[in-house]
């Protein structure tokens, strides 16, 4: 092969190249990279409690025994409730405790504590069964919270993620505009978001304290426990093409 016809092909490549880096130039789109926000808020449908049974004896089996047949006893009150009922611990170990006087470790007995988790729809009947069990030997009261069950959250939440996407878009068309153009397809989006999941709000009364002093012939009032909405906050980064 001459020296010329290697140069002909030589340049022929030259031209393709360049060609081509130009057509993949002209096909890649010029794009806008933004963010977008969404802050929105969820109503709290739901109030929960723990309640807790724990009974230390010196035997094993009684103390299981016990505690078991307590958990029956507050299973069935709670079967007359509209709530929703969930064992969240069930542990028996032995207890030991330190003697100042002897200056050791001391076996106290083996404690059984069975939990259990409990929600409802309606405030007030989680505000009953506080009252119900607050004061009980043995039982103890705890983890007072309102939360947003993910049935509500879930409409709420993509609601959020269309809203963000749009404020991205708007964020876009505004960064195009000062070159006279506007933001077309949206090629990426990528997106995180947030909600505030609980609350522990203040009762009116103290919760499963032994020492807690209740008028037998007290009624239950209700309303004492309010809360205020979920905060939702959604963000979305998304690349949009210029047109």
């Amino acid at each position: 092969m001459s020296n010329k016809t290697i140069g002909i092909i030589a340049g022929a490549l030259c031209v393709l190249v360049l060609g081509w880096g130009a057509i993949n130039r002209i096909a890649q789109p010029r794009t806008i990279s933004v963010g977008g926000e969404c802050l929105t808020s969820a109503p709290k449908d739901r109030t929960a409690i723990t309640i807790r049974v724990s009974v230390t004896d010196k035997s094993a089996a009684k103390s299981m025994k016990v505690a078991s047949s307590k958990v029956a006893d507050i299973n069935k009150y709670l079967k007359t409730l509209d709530v929703k009922v969930q064992t969240s611990e069930f542990n028996s170990y032995e207890k030991h405790e330190w003697n100042e006087s002897t200056h050791k470790s001391e076996f106290v007995g083996v404690e059984t504590t069975i939990a259990l988790d409990v929600s409802a729809s309606d405030i007030d009947t989680i505000e009953q069964v506080l009252t119900e069990f607050a004061g009980k030997t043995d039982v103890f009261v705890t983890n007072l919270r309102m939360f947003t069950s993910a049935e509500t959250l879930k409409p709420i939440l993509e609601s959020c993620l269309g809203d963000a996407v749009e404020n991205a878009r708007s964020r876009a068309n505004a960064l195009a505009a000062g070159d006279g153009r506007k933001a077309g397809r949206m090629l990426a989006v990528s997106y995180g978001a947030n909600s505030s999941y609980s609350v522990q709000p203040v009762a009116n009364f103290r919760l499963a304290k032994a020492e807690m002093a209740m008028d037998t012939g007290a009624s239950y009032a209700g309303g004492a426990i309010t809360g205020k909405d979920t905060d939702v906050s959604v963000t979305v980064s998304a690349i949009f093409e210029i047109k």
